[in-house]
């Protein structure tokens, strides 16, 4: 692995659902060490793009490269095999059975490594705990196949103040652990807080890929919501990825 180069790259990603182009064109790039907080109003596709790499949707056009080599996602273990692991909203937790119970649950072979979870005891039924320490307990099951890219769906959805600083700070010993890692999330004061480049989809399409350094959120609710078009002429607003880059002096 190079420093330069992507450890995941999306080149030309599309995807449809009968007449409805849920992806188009979509170019996307993590590093090692990076996270990339994906952003987008309802509907702008980051669940599509998200199933796509997780290998839940398979891709209509468009190519994926993995460290730099061109690979197929035809299902769920493919990307495994990969090293792309995701954790949906929904955390797919058992209530009734205990943090180690929840963390082999399919994996009952699998040896364990470093979670760092903040729980109060492995022994715990994962039903009696906090949103942030259920989070936690779910990212540590999906680092058990010591994957190289992490994508988190929502991990800081219906948290309070104390829970989300727990994942975020989960979020950041992941980058430290050199992991690539993709937050989904409609909460840009956590994406700002955490990641190192926003990406933003609007319908289905890069509107913008931001350096968090040198952008604000008013560029970025922007880039979501399309208010850019309205300031431009001569149809520059067609090219919104192009002027998201601009914007917010990222690279891809």
């Amino acid at each position: 692995m190079t420093a330069n180069r992507p450890l995941l790259a999306l080149r030309g990603v599309a995807k449809r659902f009968g007449a409805v182009q849920a992806l188009g064109g979509v170019d996307f790039d993590v590093h090692a060490g990076e996270v990339i907080g994906l952003v987008g109003d309802n509907g702008a596709g980051k669940s599509t793009l998200v199933k796509t790499i997780s290998g839940i949707y398979e891709p209509d056009e468009g190519q994926f490269f993995f460290d730099g080599e061109p690979v197929v996602i035809r299902g769920p273990n493919d990307a495994a095999e990969l090293g792309i692991a995701t954790v949906y909203q929904d955390l797919a937790l058992c209530d009734n059975l205990d943090v180690v119970a929840n963390l082999f649950l399919g994996n009952e072979l699998v040896a364990a490594g470093a979670a760092g979870l903040s729980i109060p005891s492995v022994r715990a039924e994962v039903g009696t705990m906090s949103g942030g320490q259920r989070q936690q307990v779910a990212v540590a099951r999906s680092l058990l196949g010591d994957p190289k890219v992490v994508l988190l769906d929502e991990p800081t959805a219906a948290l309070g103040v104390a829970q989300t600083a727990q994942v975020l700070d989960l979020i950041r010993r992941l980058r430290e652990r050199g992991l690539g890692v993709v937050v989904i999330s409609h909460n840009l004061a956590a994406v700002f807080e955490v990641t190192d480049r926003i990406v933003v989809l609007r319908l289905g399409r890069p509107a913008g890929d931001f350096d968090v350094r040198g952008t604000t959120q008013e560029e970025v609710v922007a880039a979501i919501t399309g208010a850019q078009y309205g300031r431009r002429e001569d149809g520059e607003g067609a090219r919104a990825h192009d002027g998201g880059r601009a914007a917010g002096g990222g690279s891809r």
